[in-house]
């Protein structure tokens, strides 16, 4: 993806962004007055206009579009109708959360997947082979969501190992090295989840680019030399296996964001896809599109990254 391609699919995103929610059912005020059936407040007909009226949802759609263009070109994501904050200030209070889970589970399941496929390539076709492809493919085919609910079900409702909700335990008054370890406590049932459902991919990838390279003949020179079996391995016959992983691992964070939505709502996890579901739930279009955009963002940085380092790391590919 060059720098182009990349700000025109920018632009599409953000038109997307911009009327997705508003093609959901009612409006904010409605949703949030007795006539959705809930009971956050009640308004008036005439306070559900004068709301309207004071946010430009009365505007026509193309004006607000503009504003909302121009509200970004300033960096201001908008306000939110339900918090009662700016966007932009109570996003930057759930990313952290949602980077610890993302950042954590993709270093996990990348280890765990070229640990795994390494395993299978050096015995390939043998009974360890075998158990190992079939777990692997049990795992990468059960939903995350289900997965998430069978862990919380055995490891913190049956086993109570783990917490049921949330990041940190209310009222701890953890500091330092405690609070850090109540953090990570809560995390690692989410992290499990989205680590042995994103790992499969991995393993293939490096089961198959190893199987592959141990059949070339370079490698049989470098055994004909009296290299070690071990610098054959991971030197010569793994570091070549690893150019295919940087297209999989940002390619992969489209599906890890996805996954991170329905672990948050599972666990009841304070990051930005709880947050997405709450702004859902009360038609809140800002708050919507600025976690749209901060997503959206992130992956087409990520894929236009993961095209950049490949182009350094593979000279062949700077020619085309």
């Amino acid at each position: 993806m060059t720098i182009f391609e990349y700000f025109i699919t920018l632009m599409i995103i953000l038109t997307i962004n911009f009327f997705l929610p508003r093609l959901m059912p009612g409006d904010p005020f409605l949703h949030l007055s007795g006539e959705a059936g809930l009971e956050f407040v009640t308004f008036t007909a005439e306070q559900r206009e004068y709301f309207i009226a004071h946010y430009g949802l009365d505007r026509p759609m193309s004006e607000q579009y503009f504003r909302y263009l121009s509200g970004l070109l300033r960096g201001d994501l908008g306000f939110s109708y339900y918090y009662k904050a700016d966007v932009a200030a109570i996003i930057l209070s759930r990313i952290p959360w949602t980077l610890l889970m993302v950042t954590a589970a993709t270093f996990f399941s990348l280890l765990l997947g070229i640990f795994l496929g390494s395993f299978s390539a050096w015995r390939r076709e043998a009974w360890q082979d075998k158990v190992t492809y079939l777990l692997i493919v049990i795992f990468s085919e059960i939903p995350v969501f289900l997965l998430g609910i069978m862990l919380l079900i055995v490891f913190a409702a049956g086993l109570g190992l783990f917490p049921l909700s949330g990041a940190i335990t209310p009222f701890s008054g953890y500091t330092g090295f405690a609070l850090t370890k109540d953090i990570l406590h809560h995390a690692m049932l989410p992290v499990i989840a989205l680590s042995l459902t994103r790992a499969g991919g991995i393993y293939l990838l490096v089961r198959n680019s190893l199987t592959t390279i141990l059949a070339k003949d370079y490698m049989r020179t470098a055994r004909a030399k009296g290299l070690s079996e071990g610098r054959i391995r991971y030197r010569h016959a793994l570091k070549n296996a690893m150019l295919p992983l940087v297209t999989r691992v940002t390619m992969q964070l489209g599906g890890m964001v996805g996954g991170v939505v329905l672990v948050e709502n599972i666990f009841a996890y304070p990051g930005l896809g709880r947050l997405m579901q709450e702004a859902v739930f009360v038609r809140d279009y800002p708050l919507l599109q600025g976690i749209f955009l901060v997503l959206a963002f992130s992956v087409l940085t990520a894929n236009l990254l993961a095209d950049l380092l490949y182009r350094f790391l593979d000279p062949r590919i700077r020619e085309i």
